[in-house]
């Protein structure tokens, strides 16, 4: 292991250490640090697409329902859309604090990928099962889209991870051999077959996912809506949660209004903590993300973006970029300044993305040297997300409560396109009891770290990207 690897790993290890011990300040820190409403509007390319969508009314009144479903994103709508198919004559309530897709599900990077975040198990039989559960998530929302003729830009052409480096090119060639020898498959490409594709510079070889892709989450997200009212489901948007009182039956109180539900999803993902729920496993991270102007044929001829729907890298400050139907590359990542943890878990990122401008031109510069043609294209959209990250990285799905009835699936730490879609999945199987085929993947009922609160957990965070030199890898 290298002087570099060494320590970052001890100071990996002394951070966890001091996290933990930190953590046991919680009782006292809850009550010092409240959180509340805390939410910004989406700005994202994705949105600019759906520029049609009318944002629905709030919910007025007191209702009743069997499940009332928080967030209006991938985990809300897909649940929404699962469960009302399995239970037509159950009532199903979803509530959305702005509109549908404001979060994360309509301001990520575009990238429908393969694989988690977060596993510890990397035997072959866990390997194949997880490829196989992310593999049959991309091919329901494909099913989703087209059983339902939704007007949504996606394309599954595959997805490359490019090697900065000769000998982790070799380990990742070594890899998909392994892969493919239990039936995944992954392609090696070398790079002098890679420059004939891509002209990417410093890159040593590539593994392209030929299952994976893009696609735009806010079109796919507002799209669904006038499915979901056909199943039954009632959509409230602009009806933030303001209290959540669990029993029985389980109370939300919003502004105008109040719902009595049998059972609850929690669909927040980053805003979860904000609701009063996993605050010691979920911190708030904000990603920035931008586009291009569309690209015109010469152009995407000339950089070699014609091939695979998008890249990302194997270095720590992990950079990713997906080229849209319409022309438009999505580029996120590729230094510290890409991501930022603001201070009590805030969400909503303050001022516009042009304040964030030196964020920006530091991703500017990792795509330049990537793809030196680019320093020619017009930045037409930029954009600040939140995502939901848990201290070990791993995404979480399970019930919880002295009554079993509050559901979640939150974590997704940069892979949520495809596991937020699923989750509706895994979520009506667990109400249904009929979940054995979850059971063995990382993300069922999974554990994790407890992360500290206030303010030792803004501190551990500078300290993390400064001492280790990493941003958190997704």
């Amino acid at each position: 292991m290298s002087d570099d690897a060494n320590k970052a790993s001890t100071a990996d290890r002394a951070l966890l250490a001091a996290a933990s011990l930190a953590s046991k300040t919680w009782p006292i820190a809850a009550k010092i640090f409240p959180e509340g409403p805390d939410i910004d509007t989406n700005q994202s390319l994705w949105a600019a697409q759906t520029s049609d969508y009318k944002v629905g009314e709030p919910l007025r009144g007191t209702i009743t329902c069997d499940l009332a479903i928080i967030g209006g994103g991938f985990t809300g709508t897909s649940t929404a859309y699962h469960f009302s198919r399995r239970y037509p004559e159950k009532k199903v309530v979803l509530l959305e604090a702005k509109s549908l897709a404001n979060g994360a599900s309509g301001r990520n990077g575009g990238m429908m990928l393969n694989w988690v975040t977060g596993m510890t198990d990397h035997s072959p039989e866990a390997t194949q099962r997880v490829y196989q559960t992310t593999s049959a998530g991309i091919q329901m929302i494909l099913d989703i889209i087209k059983r339902h003729d939704l007007k949504v830009s996606h394309r599954v052409d595959g997805t490359l991870t490019f090697y900065t480096d000769p000998k982790r090119a070799e380990d990742a060639h070594k890899e998909c051999e392994e892969h493919n020898a239990i039936g995944i498959p992954s392609q090696f490409i070398d790079s002098a077959t890679l420059a004939k594709q891509l002209n990417a510079k410093g890159v040593y070889g590539a593994v392209l996912d030929p299952g994976s892709g893009q696609i735009n989450g806010a079109q796919l997200v507002r799209g669904l809506r006038p499915v979901l009212v056909e199943q039954g489901v009632e959509i409230y948007e602009n009806t933030p949660v303001l209290k959540i009182q669990e029993g029985s039956t389980i109370t939300l109180t919003t502004p105008q209004g109040e719902v009595r539900a049998k059972a609850i999803v929690l669909g927040t993902n980053g805003y979860t903590t904000r609701l009063g729920y996993f605050r010691d496993a979920l911190f708030p991270l904000h990603s920035h993300v931008f586009a291009t102007a569309p690209l015109t044929a010469e152009q995407r001829a000339q950089l070699g973006l014609n091939a695979y729907a998008g890249y990302s890298d194997d270095l720590d400050r992990i950079s990713y970029s997906t080229i849209t139907n319409e022309g438009n590359i999505v580029f996120g990542g590729g230094s510290n300044q890409s991501y930022a943890y603001l201070f009590n878990n805030r969400t909503a990122y303050p001022g516009t993305p042009y304040s964030a401008s030196s964020s920006f031109n530091a991703m500017q510069k990792t795509m330049y040297d990537y793809l030196p043609a680019s320093k020619r294209l017009s930045i037409q959209y930029r954009w600040t997300g939140t995502l939901g990250i848990t201290l070990k990285r791993n995404n979480l799905m399970g019930v919880r409560g002295d009554n079993r009835n509050v559901f979640y699936a939150i974590g997704y730490c940069g892979h949520g396109v495809t596991l937020a879609n699923i989750s509706g999945q895994v979520l009506t199987d667990m109400y249904s009891g009929d979940d054995e085929k979850w059971r063995k993947l990382p993300f069922y009922h999974a554990t994790y770290g407890r992360i500290p609160p206030e303010p030792f957990r803004w501190f551990g965070y500078q300290m993390f990207t400064k001492l280790t030199g990493k941003s958190p890898r997704l």
